[in-house]
């Protein structure tokens, strides 16, 4: 390759330097823009999502990721297939077991780094651990550009004990954190309780500003546009087209907000005040997503479990004597065995509780089950060691062949990306690629 300088060329493109005072005239609307709601996905592909409505049924996705895990000897089965000998965690699911795929030997290639790679449970992305680590778009985020339209909430980004502003499994096209809720009574007043009039056109004037600002910013960014060299009028493009999407977005809000919101007879929830109450905030978290799909409200939800910033957290009432973190790094301690094990058996007594919740309910005829993935799983494969290979996975629901437990290599793992895509695909999003996939799931496919 030729090191020499085109200084014809360099002569006729004069780029005068842009003071940053006069940058952020331009464009520091941009660094408001959380304040806009904009945190939430725009609609820009909305009209290219392959199915409509009328084509195919609603399907809903419930991602949980427990940043601690689950102790792998009494997660994984010994045997594999759909006659598999359930393990001591499964065994409380048994009367689900047909509802439910258990994956091992699956992991995201290239997600390394220990406790930071919750942040890319649903991105893939690599090397979270590293310097100048960015996240790029997550699973839900991606989703949601597609359908999150058809609901008065895109997504919801739920949290219980998570570190604010530093962990989260939501993240944005650009990589930016979506901060978790994680006020059970804040989700429920944004899904079921009407404002009145008068809060209404509040919130309907604060949405036709949003749009005034974003007007006036994609005006100075066009402003701007003439005095930068080529790579910043790509940038600068680029934040254009951001902009329009957010316009989008802003359009559709103010829609909703003149429709009344679904009736329903469960009460504002309580929320707990004391981390130690963490199981308490499972339950209220998995309740607060079965009323967003029984009610169609929202067809995206994700929740981070932080275990690693959970104290001492109570079970049946009684406290585990020990901060969860601490217990994860066990060295095969018996007493921090038994207690991470009455952990985990409460953790698969909720998402049972939670199954047979969707179960139960019916929608056109079918299981509410059968149109919303429940996936379920951690970052880590063994929190001892903080490995992030040979992922613990339950994938459950969403109309989908269950093959009880489909085992890959322990030593060359699958790409857990796979399970993206066809879980993508099921929520009729024509796509063959997300992240690091290679294609679909393996082994997993739709009922006819």
């Amino acid at each position: 390759m030729s090191n020499k300088i085109d200084r014809p060329a360099r002569r006729t493109t004069r780029i005068a330097a842009l003071p940053r005072r006069a940058f952020l005239r331009g464009t520091g609307v941009a660094l408001g823009l959380p304040m806009l709601d904009a945190m939430t996905p725009a609609f820009s592909r909305s009209a290219h999502a392959a199915n409509s409505e009328s084509e195919q049924p609603p399907q809903r996705m419930l991602a949980v990721c427990n940043n601690l895990g689950l102790l792998p000897p009494n997660f994984f089965p010994k045997s594999e297939g759909l006659n598999y000998e359930p393990s001591p965690y499964l065994e409380i699911l048994r009367e689900h077991k047909s509802d439910f795929t258990v994956l091992s030997g699956v992991s995201h290639p290239d997600v390394d780094g220990g406790h930071p790679a919750d942040n890319c449970f649903l991105t893939a992305a690599p090397h979270p651990g590293s310097g100048g680590f960015k996240n790029t778009i997550s699973l839900d985020q991606y989703a949601a550009e597609y359908i999150g339209h058809k609901t008065r909430v895109p997504s919801l980004t739920l949290g219980v004990n998570s570190a604010e502003g530093r962990r989260s499994l939501s993240w944005t096209g650009a990589g930016v954190l979506i901060p978790c809720e994680q006020r059970p009574s804040v989700v429920y007043r944004e899904l079921f309780l009407q404002g009145s009039r008068k809060e209404i056109r509040e919130q309907i004037r604060r949405l036709r500003q949003g749009q005034s600002i974003m007007d006036a910013v994609a005006e100075q960014a066009r402003d701007l546009r003439g005095s930068l060299g080529a790579r910043d009028r790509n940038r600068i493009d680029q934040y254009q087209t951001a902009v329009r999407e957010l316009e989008q977005r802003l359009h559709a809000a103010e829609a909703w907000e003149n429709r009344p919101k679904p009736q329903i007879e469960f009460s504002m929830p309580l929320d707990p005040e004391d981390p130690s109450e963490y199981m308490e905030k499972v339950a209220l978290m998995y309740q607060m997503a079965k009323l967003a799909f029984e009610t169609d409200s929202s067809r995206l939800v994700t929740l981070l479990l932080d275990s690693v910033n959970s104290p001492a957290i109570e079970i049946d009432g009684e406290s585990i004597g020990a901060g969860y973190h601490n217990l994860s790094h066990h060295g095969k301690s018996e007493e921090k065995l038994a207690k991470l094990r009455a952990i985990d058996e409460a953790h698969m007594r909720q998402l049972g509780a939670l199954y047979s919740d969707l179960a139960a309910i019916e929608e056109d005829g079918e299981r509410l089950l059968d149109r919303t993935m429940v996936l379920y799983g951690s970052n880590l494969g063994d929190a001892n060691r903080h490995v992030t290979t040979n992922l613990p996975i339950l994938f459950a629901g969403g109309g989908f062949r269950h093959q009880g437990h489909l085992a890959f290599d322990r030593d060359r793992n699958y790409p857990l990306p796979n399970l993206f895509v066809s879980m993508l695909q099921r929520m009729g999003i024509e796509t063959d690629r997300f992240a690091s996939s290679t294609g679909t799931m393996s082994g997993l496919d739709f009922r006819s």
